[in-house]
């Protein structure tokens, strides 16, 4: 057997791989090792084991197998690399890879099995090896869940120790010296006489050399850029224009596409006329696709004007055309026929609530479009032996496998070359695009079809967030919240996301009541229960998902409550909570903000909490009542993180998740009329505006025990800060989203 055979039957940590002359080091921790994508079509002599860098003789390459929608995820991962490594950040490049199930996301089972996040009981922690082991399984390489810096941590850490202390045996061979007399330091060994041997000289050797995979990782007081500001890989880039996105990809021969699809979503395409679209100037062809029609033109302005030239009959939609139905259906919801799960039911709730004064409310969240600023694009060349997609996307595996079924490749022979992202918020796990894109170029092999949406088909046709309700009643006695019940509905997004990836998803949906039923809070009676609302529109994940609603209602109620109890908001939150490093972050945010000091005439302070991805996040929010309405002043956010990798990342990353949040919680919604998106533009869902702007203070904090990620958990609390906050001001109770229907904002 070949040196590589055995290797590939051993059970390693890490390992190394010899790759165009150079090594690659990557992270193993599995007793049975997934297939490693760099053992393919290697040169003679070359071995490989689960790369994330490669060092040959161009330098120090990061596999970064999360995908980057502009969050900073592959600095990050090249950050956590690099500082066992010993290379600085100018010193490396990052590439995302081809597809592989050894990228499976190893920080999705936390999301996945249903126990708290705070509950580290056995049972608990055996659920998560469960979902682990399935995701595994089904190799699951998604960026999504806030779980880029949970995922990488530990492993990239490891990758970049191991590839040093492999590094090192190579240049002790070398030079004839003992490993413990050699040094490392900005991708070089430094030898006992003030030499050094430079990596990528080292490379060859390290190839032939086992992997040093009994290794320590590096005391956090010795970190050179974990937990320090940094500059990020792409900023120069970025700065300078030159950063290439997907929109910016034009392989040679490319031909121009986009489509119309049926406004009705899934309604179907009755007939078309494209006589007038064929005789416009750089249009080659007209092509049928699922549910609409295509242009292919020889630039994307001439194929947008060309496609909305055709004359089409649509079919009708099959959920509800009016908005009312939506509601009425939700409303309806609320029965023990459509009970979906009740994960949170402490004391006796309806012993509490019998005889007692019940306080009820109703609270509504509408769909949302995701929007990112780049246009959704994917350029696909179908040929005889092999399919090749370029595209922003941060599912590639799924991608890799539904091309393969449209085309009859194996997968092996589909190459998804995953590009940077203008933007996603949940766009991006979803493929429609691609679908469409090899539809067409199914029907012009050989030529590479780039497909672009206009702003408009985008938005009308968007896998919208969720449309939500929730129904609250509670009591209060001696001053203390004393029963909680909150009961929430909306059809299924994991069943509608899933469900076009052709993936049943047996159970209960726990973005149902996620962001509510795991909240830290020891409340005497209290219930969470989900409703599951039969299909409607069609839904996928949004930004925070299920608790992006769910923050809203969950904290919201609680205030109302609160507040009919005479308690202070910020006192009887700190109270109820039993969860240290949540308790924590309510003291941070109260000490920010001075909660309890005065205010200015017709200023008014909201607080709220929410507990999502693991993450406690508490905000404040102060606002001012002035004659023309409301003026979001400051906000305050603390987030317990376990540990902030990049000071500079994390800040931005709050801040501008603020700003999602609070523009879609004051002005924006999607809507249906006769079965079609009423909205068109960013002009029809306006996001907060600069002059809006408010004032934002952030404290990362590092209490908890686990490291988690920010992607999302700012968004949840931020509607019920403000909507607490106009409350506090103007003793007006916002219960329903966009807020700017019942009250204006400067």
């Amino acid at each position: 057997m070949s040196r590589l055979g055995k290797i590939a039957r051993r059970s390693f940590l890490v390992g190394s791989a010899a790759v165009v002359g150079g090594v690659a080091f990557g992270y193993y921790m599995y007793k049975r090792p997934v297939a490693n994508p760099l053992l393919d079509d290697l040169a003679e002599g070359a071995a490989g084991l689960t790369p994330y860098v490669r060092i040959d003789a161009t330098g120090v390459t990061l596999i970064t197998p999360r995908a980057d929608s502009g969050q900073g995820a592959y600095s990050v991962q090249a950050a956590l690399i690099a500082e066992e490594l010993d290379v600085d950040l100018d010193q490396v490049r990052v590439d995302p890879g081809l597809p592989s199930p050894a990228y499976y996301n190893t920080a999705l089972s936390a999301e996945a099995a249903p126990f708290r996040a705070t509950d580290d009981s056995v049972m608990a922690n055996s659920a998560r090896g469960v979902m682990d082991a399935l995701m595994k399984f089904l190799g699951m390489q998604i960026t999504g869940g806030s779980t880029t810096v949970p995922d990488s941590f530990d492993k990239l850490r490891m990758a970049g120790a191991v590839a040093r202390e492999t590094l090192k045996a190579a240049a002790a061979q070398t030079a004839g010296v003992e490993v413990s007399t050699l040094k490392t330091a900005r991708g070089q060994v430094e030898l006992p006489d003030g030499k050094t041997l430079s990596y990528v000289e080292l490379a060859p050797i390290a190839a032939t050399l086992n992997p040093v995979n009994d290794v320590t990782l590096r005391d956090p007081k010795t970190w050179r850029l974990v937990g320090k500001p940094m500059q990020r890989v792409d900023i120069v880039a970025k700065s300078t224009g030159t950063q290439t996105y997907g929109i910016d990809f034009e392989p040679d021969g490319v031909m121009h596409a986009t489509v119309r699809t049926n406004p009705r979503r899934g309604g179907g395409i009755i007939s078309h006329d494209a006589r007038t679209a064929l005789g416009m100037r750089g249009v080659a062809q007209v092509v049928e696709i699922t549910g609409g029609v295509a242009v292919v033109a020889d630039n994307t302005w001439r194929a947008i004007k060309a496609v909305n030239a055709i004359e089409i009959d649509w079919g009708t939609a099959p959920y509800p055309p009016e908005m009312d139905a939506h509601w009425q259906v939700l409303s309806d919801s609320f029965v023990p026929d459509r009970g979906d799960s009740t994960r949170r039911d402490d004391g006796d709730l309806d012993a509490a609530l019998d005889g007692a004064v019940v306080i009820e409310a109703e609270y509504r969240a509408p769909y949302l479009a995701h929007a990112p600023l780049e246009p959704i694009t994917a350029t696909v060349q179908v040929n005889a032996d092999r399919v090749d997609v370029w595209t922003g996307t941060q599912i590639p595996r799924f991608v890799q496998k539904t091309v393969a079924k449209m085309t009859g490749m194996d997968m092996d022979d589909v190459y998804v070359h995953v590009l940077m992202m203008g933007g996603s918020f949940g766009h991006r796990l979803e493929d429609r695009v691609v679908k469409e894109a090899v539809e067409i170029a199914l029907q012009t092999p050989g030529v590479p079809i780039k497909l672009t949406y206009s702003r408009e088909e985008d938005m009308t046709h968007d896998d919208t967030r969720q449309i939500a309700m929730a129904r609250g009643r509670g009591v209060v006695r001696d001053g203390q919240v004393d029963a909680f019940d909150l009961g929430i509905a909306m059809p299924s997004v994991v069943a509608s996301q899933m469900g076009r990836q052709g993936l049943p998803v047996p159970g209960p949906d726990m973005q149902i009541v996620a962001g509510a039923w795991e909240q830290p809070f020891e409340i005497p009676n209290y219930r969470v229960t989900g409703y599951r609302a039969p299909e409607l529109a069609p839904i996928s994940s949004w930004r925070s998902v299920g608790a992006s609603t769910n923050g809203f209602f969950h904290d919201v109620f609680l205030d109302e409550l609160i507040h009919a109890a005479g308690a202070d908001p910020m006192q009887e939150r700190m109270r109820l909570c039993w969860h240290d490093p949540s308790r924590k972050t309510l003291e941070a945010v109260a000490e920010m903000s001075n909660w309890g000091g005065a205010l200015g005439p017709n200023q008014g302070r909201g607080v709220a909490f929410c507990m999502s991805f693991g993450v406690s996040t508490a905000e404040v929010i102060e606002v001012t009542n002035t004659d023309d309405g409301i003026r979001i002043d400051n906000v305050w956010v603390a987030a317990e993180v376990g540990k902030v990798v990049d000071p500079v990342a994390f800040e931005n990353m709050v801040q501008g998740g603020i700003v999602w949040a609070l523009g879609h919680a004051m002005n924006s919604e999607i809507t249906y009329s006769d079965g079609m998106v009423e909205q068109q533009n960013f002009w029809d869902s306006e996001g907060l505006r600069m002059y809006q702007m408010p004032n934002i203070e952030v404290r990362g904090l590092e209490n908890g025990e686990h490291v988690r990620g920010m992607g999302e958990p700012m968004v949840p609390p931020a509607a019920a800060a403000l909507s607490n906050a106009i409350f506090a001001a103007t003793g007006q109770r916002i219960r329903e989203m966009p807020m700017n229907k019942f009250i204006d904002f400067v």
